[in-house]
């Protein structure tokens, strides 16, 4: 099972305490302070390991505390240093702060690591005290404490090519004959509850492809735990679009699945998309492929068709999808960001709803206006769905509570609306 999520509390070590003494020696009646410091503790450190690829680990551990710095000694002996806490997590894991949500690091490269918690300096033995007005100090100092808190990691997996689609589409199956993974396949919907990934190979290159599990109408507000998908697939470089053919409306299927992706990020709209049509097998699919195709291309979408399960297709599929991601920038994915990744901000409402001089309603807000321009309004069922993202952000409700009436002017955007049932 792959675990994405955990929370964990760290408590770097306290530094040493500083010694008290004073020289006590046959030859020297009056032996000077000879008290160490004390060494400094333990540091907090969160590192790559390259062999995992989960957080399953921090189910069970969930504190780690570095030890305490030695305490100084007698005749100027400093006290030992803790050793240093090392905590291991999987490529791609973000760190944050688990009370302010601030962004402590992003794991990605192999090599990376973060200092999370650093270790109280030792405290001075009274030695260090002395000074021509008191050469005999009866100071010593504790050692400084060490700092602890709570943080949140999370996983993002670090794919080349995302698969995305409604569910039962056939991305795992896809998946599965085209790499070394093996996912649990079942004709059902929902069959895959976490992501797989997988190498194909092709000539002398490979990839990792991960397998999304299915997105539904409402993802981008977490609803089917869209929010724990939707993550995986914003470190992608190209996604993989694939329609279910035996869907009612595959055209309808695409619409959805791009207004869930641009409305949680709109950096994941922005994609390479290479869009494929699934089940060709089947002769009533193959009976609607031209229908599809023309639809699609009408909206300046260019789709190929395959059969993940007879394998019809998949080498053309694998041969564009390499020659796509060479035409994309290694920087097109930055690696290490400054600022939390690609997360609305927290204190901006989802809309709001005013009314301008002629009584017509205005409504604002960066999702539904976005949303609204990626509708088309000349397709029935894209208009419906439009109205359901209006009744799941709770848009419907609000506009019925300030008073709009059948016939009613509706602005979203740029969009004049005439509000009906």
């Amino acid at each position: 099972m792959l675990v994405d999520e955990a929370k964990i509390y760290i408590k770097s070590g306290d530094g040493g305490d500083g010694a008290m003494a004073f020289r006590r020696e046959k030859y020297v009646p009056r032996g000077g302070p000879s008290g160490g410091d004390g060494g400094d503790g333990g540091d907090i450190v969160i590192k790559v390991n390259p062999s995992i690829n989960t957080l399953r680990y921090f189910q069970q551990h969930t504190q780690f505390k570095a030890k305490q710095g030695g305490s100084g000694g007698t005749s100027n002996r400093t006290g030992a240093n803790a050793n240093h806490v090392e905590i291991e997590v999987p490529a791609g894991t973000i760190v944050r702060d688990a009370e302010t949500g601030e962004l402590v690091a992003d794991l990605i490269q192999p090599t990376d690591k973060v200092l999370v918690s650093k270790g109280g300096r030792g405290g001075k033995g009274n030695a260090r005290f002395a000074t021509a007005s008191n050469r005999t100090p009866r100071l010593a100092e504790k050692g400084v404490p060490g700092q602890e808190r709570w943080l949140k990691l999370e996983l993002k997996l670090i794919a080349d090519v995302g698969i995305v689609g409604v569910p039962n589409a056939g991305k795992s199956t896809l998946l599965s004959v085209i790499s070394n993974a093996k996912p649990k396949i079942a004709p059902y919907a929902f069959t895959t509850l976490e992501p797989n990934l997988g190498m194909v190979l092709y000539d002398d290159q490979d990839l990792v492809f991960a397998d999304i599990p299915g997105l539904i109408e409402g993802a981008h507000l977490g609803i089917g735990l869209g929010h724990s998908f939707l993550r995986h697939i914003q470190r992608t470089r190209v996604l993989v679009h694939l329609l279910n053919g035996e869907s009612d409306n595959p055209v309808a299927d695409y619409n959805q699945i791009n207004t869930e992706l641009s409305l949680f990020d709109d950096k994941l709209s922005r994609k390479p998309q290479i869009v494929v049509l699934n089940k060709i097998d089947n002769p009533d699919v193959l009976a609607k492929w031209k229908q599809i195709e023309a639809d699609l291309q009408r909206r300046g979408v260019e789709v190929m068709a395959i059969s993940a399960l007879t394998r019809e297709n998949l080498m053309p599929l694998i041969q564009r999808v390499f020659l796509t991601m060479s035409d994309v920038p290694e920087d097109d994915n930055p690696i290490h960001d400054e600022t939390p990744l690609y997360e609305l901000e927290p204190v901006e409402p989802i809309f709001t709803i005013e009314r301008d001089s002629s009584g017509a309603y205005l409504v604002k807000g960066k999702r539904i206006e976005r949303a609204a321009a990626m509708t088309y309004w000349d397709n029935e069922e894209a208009i419906m769905r439009f109205q359901k993202i209006l009744d799941v952000l709770g848009i419907s409700k609000a506009l019925e509570q300030a008073g709009v009436q059948l016939g009613d002017t509706v602005f979203i955007g740029d969009f004049e609306l005439e509000w009906s049932e």
